[in-house]
């Protein structure tokens, strides 16, 4: 089994409907009811791209690495690649779902930088009055979606990555993912490549001078760099994308504490124990006995093919 798949987890590919080869889909939820008769849309799914939804109306509720989201009008969800959810009641609910492949937000920018976002927000309540410009971003993207499957042209997936970027600022909460005022742009440039490369490689390297020696900078760079950008250390940026995988593994698979140690590049099932309870005050075993698959908490501070 390899690191990102876990037993009883639907593993979800990109596999855009015949003509919508672009690397975007739209469609809403009636045709995700349609499209799923045994209703495994309320089981858990890691997709492998992003799933944009925007609710219209109706009410639900959506569940994403172990918090459960209530849905209502104006509530965006944002899932991520490798976010373990499930739309745990979509019955209901009228409204978009985007499905765009990691990277077709390409051009270095905001909405970029939100898509790379691997801690980014799942779920928030956008502002009532911008709420009718988020729906005609979006119903913009599926029309011009729309006219790329049935008379695709070279300026096609230009035209759909330009619509998708301007639908992402206009739902973003307004926290964010701007670069923070004292972070210069080197230094976000300098992030931006440390994160990639700890989303690429964080099972296998914990050392902050590993990636500062691959990307040809010195740990305080690194450092400073991720500070200026997330408010965090670079060790604490890796520590905790770490630690989200690790919570993820305990959760979704039967694997004994030390096979995902061993998984996450741990020597031995001592040292992820001293790691994890660390970072979260309690050991592994005791942190799964209340995390199992069906069980989620309520979200504490955040207003916040699936």
């Amino acid at each position: 089994m390899e690191t990102g798949q876990f037993p009883g987890v639907r593993q979800l590919r990109y596999a855009p409907a015949p003509g919508g080869e672009s690397g975007v889909e739209v469609l809403d939820f009636a045709r995700l009811r349609d499209m799923d008769p045994a209703g495994r849309r309320t089981r858990l799914q890691r997709p492998d791209f992003h799933v944009l939804a925007l609710i219209a109306s109706g009410s639900g509720r959506h569940s994403a690495d172990f918090v459960d989201y209530p849905l209502r009008e104006r509530t965006v969800v944002w899932i991520r690649p490798g976010v373990v959810h499930r739309w745990a009641d979509a019955e209901e609910l009228d409204g978009f779902l985007v499905l765009f492949a990691p990277g077709f937000l390409s051009a270095p920018g905001p909405a970029a930088d939100a898509a790379a976002d691997v801690f980014g927000p799942v779920c928030w309540e956008s502002a009532e009055e911008v709420w009718p410009l988020c729906l005609g971003a979006v119903e913009h993207l599926g029309r011009e979606y729309a006219a790329g499957v049935s008379a695709p042209s070279p300026a096609s997936a230009p035209l759909l990555a330009h619509l998708l970027a301007a639908l992402v600022l206009r739902v973003l909460p307004p926290s964010g993912p701007a670069r923070p005022a004292g972070c210069a742009p080197e230094e976000h440039a300098v992030f931006r490549r440390y994160r990639a490369a700890v989303e690429e490689h964080f099972a296998t390297r914990h050392q902050v001078a590993d990636y500062a020696s691959a990307l040809g900078y010195g740990r305080r760079t690194l450092t400073r760099a991720t500070r200026a950008a997330t408010g965090l250390g670079a060790k604490q940026f890796l520590d905790q994308r770490i630690l989200l995988e690790a919570q993820r593994l305990l959760a979704h698979t039967g694997l004994p504490v030390a096979r995902c140690a061993e998984r996450l590049g741990f020597p031995d099932a001592a040292n992820f124990t001293t790691f994890f309870q660390r970072q979260t005050g309690v050991p592994p075993s005791r942190w799964r006995a209340g995390h199992g698959r069906a069980e989620v908490r309520l979200p504490s501070s955040r207003t916040g093919r699936p």
